[in-house]
């Protein structure tokens, strides 16, 4: 199966991305620059939602419209992902959220899940899995494998940054899941952070 990646380049959104990169950005332009972007993504991602018809009275006529039918849910991967949730739901502000704390250790060169909590509703709707950075792919095939458990309908990555090594062990697990990314990078450092990528997006995001 091909892999189901689409990376969004836009010239506004690349601009925004090389701000969210530079190491002198504050804190508070990353937060606003991770909500920004995380709109974008979700801008992009839900094009192909189902919708469904419904009459409404404007000021001058009565009018057919199209309303979104479907009941996303949006997951955050703890803790950098929490910075984006918000922008994904001004996009998509009557969906569910839950979290998910999983980290890879680098130690035992494995992945270590200390939260999970999701929307009870979660079984048969589409799910947005929120990561700003997937390096290795190890936590985002540990999200995906738990989320399944739940029976998701479907099930959509979002990111900023994805490395090549991560999007193809991602795939090699889960195939059906597609990707929506600003950029992919040129790979790994020895201790597997994405280069030239944007540091630690947790940490960068809750300085000041």
């Amino acid at each position: 199966m091909k892999a189901k990646v689409t990376i969004i380049d836009h010239p506004v959104i690349q601009d925004k991305l090389g701000c969210l990169r530079n190491k002198e950005t504050s804190g508070p332009d990353f937060r606003r620059l991770m909500y920004e972007l995380s709109s974008f993504l979700m801008y992009e991602a839900s094009s192909k939602f189902k919708t469904i018809d419904e009459q409404i009275e404007t000021p001058l006529a009565t009018a057919m419209v199209k309303k979104v039918a479907d009941t996303p849910i949006i997951v955050s991967i703890m803790r950098a992902g929490n910075g984006m949730v918000e922008g994904l739901l001004s996009v998509l502000p009557k969906a569910s959220a839950g979290h998910i704390g999983i980290y890879r250790d680098k130690f035992i060169n494995n992945t270590v899940e200390y939260f999970f909590k999701v929307p009870e509703q979660i079984k048969g709707e589409c799910v947005f899995i929120a990561d700003p950075l997937m390096a290795t792919g190890d936590t985002a095939v540990a999200c995906v494998d738990r989320l399944k458990q739940y029976g998701p309908r479907s099930i959509t990555f979002l990111s900023f940054l994805v490395a090549p090594e991560g999007l193809e062990k991602l795939h090699h697990f889960h195939p059906d899941v597609e990707v929506f990314a600003l950029h992919k990078e040129e790979g790994l450092n020895g201790e597997g952070s994405l280069i030239p990528g944007l540091g630690d997006a947790g940490n960068r995001l809750y300085q000041q």
